[in-house]
């Protein structure tokens, strides 16, 4: 490894398997004190919160020569989140990087979707990364108001279930569309303060994934590559933890197997302007040339 990472500090939540462990692993590999966050909660979010996985994580890495630190808070709590940005300070003295990861899944149709299962894939996804956000931004804007500008680097994890939609997953999707839009707002608000806040919208094998994609996710043969390995999503994921990635901020890449793509947002297409309202009716010959002018939408995920 290149040391990457080397002496900076990164707090990863839902760290304690799939992508969240893949990336606390290489973040370590490259030199970074890692705090693994994890709750240990089944798929759905529900049972006893145990901090077993997290503790699993950081007994790889310190067995590896590196560095780790567990956490079982709830990040999507104010306390949670606090006291995760504390565990890093108060361990390490520092914090350089956020891993925005944790998350579960509660799919539904949307007419079979409970309120609370709604509520409840938001708190996670969505007001988890605002919390997590939150509480490192105040920290970095002392940083930076103190004369000590940090490196600071954010890493929010969306999806292309938030980017396309994704059918039988409207909440899921709601929330990581929502991840798109704070992660725009926070690179631009907190650019003054140091800090570069970029997300990914990774594809990989997780227990999010392997039964709603079962045939999508399964593994290869034998030595074949496995492109749906969350390892292959990690190295992006150091690069912008770390200080080569400098200049880069308020971007979305996808990332699945070997392949990054940087993805583009909302941008104007065909217009038309009359120069005064509109009818009804010409609204609509208006909107009907415009769509037959633009570039056809992509499907939606699991659309039939």
């Amino acid at each position: 490894m290149t040391g990457l990472c080397s002496e900076r500090v990164a707090v990863v939540t839902g760290a304690g398997r799939g992508l969240g462990r893949a990336h606390a692993l290489a973040l370590a590999a490259e030199g970074a004190k890692v705090v693994v966050n994890d709750l240990g909660v089944g798929l759905d979010g529900s049972g006893a919160a145990a901090a077993g996985p997290a503790r699993q994580v950081v007994d790889e890495i310190r067995a590896a020569g590196g560095e780790a630190v567990a956490h079982g808070g709830d990040i999507a709590t104010t306390a949670g989140a606090a006291s995760l940005i504390s565990t890093a300070l108060g361990t390490y003295g520092r914090l350089d990087a956020l891993v925005n990861n944790a998350g579960f899944l509660r799919d539904r149709m949307l007419v079979n979707l409970d309120e609370d299962d709604w509520d409840d894939v938001l708190r996670v996804h969505l007001k988890g990364h605002f919390l997590l956000l939150k509480h490192a931004a105040a920290h970095w804007r002392a940083e930076a108001k103190a004369g000590h500008t940090p490196a600071a680097r954010v890493i929010n994890t969306s999806s292309g279930a938030g980017l396309l939609g994704s059918v039988g997953q409207g909440n899921y999707s709601a929330a990581k569309a929502g991840i798109v839009g704070l992660t725009l707002v926070a690179a631009a608000e907190l650019a003054r303060h140091g800090v570069q806040v970029n997300a990914i919208a990774p594809a990989a094998r997780t227990r999010m994934t392997e039964r709603t994609f079962a045939e999508t996710m399964a593994a290869p043969g034998e030595d074949a590559f496995d492109a749906m390995a969350p390892e292959n999503v990690s190295p992006l994921v150091v690069w912008l933890a770390s200080t080569a990635s400098d200049g880069v901020s308020g971007r979305v890449f996808e990332a699945e197997g070997g392949r990054i793509t940087v993805m583009e947002g909302w941008r104007p297409g065909p217009t038309a302007d009359k120069g005064a309202r509109w009818t009804p009716a010409e609204a609509g010959e208006a909107a009907r040339k415009l769509l037959a002018a633009a570039e056809p939408p992509q499907p939606v995920y699991g659309a039939r």
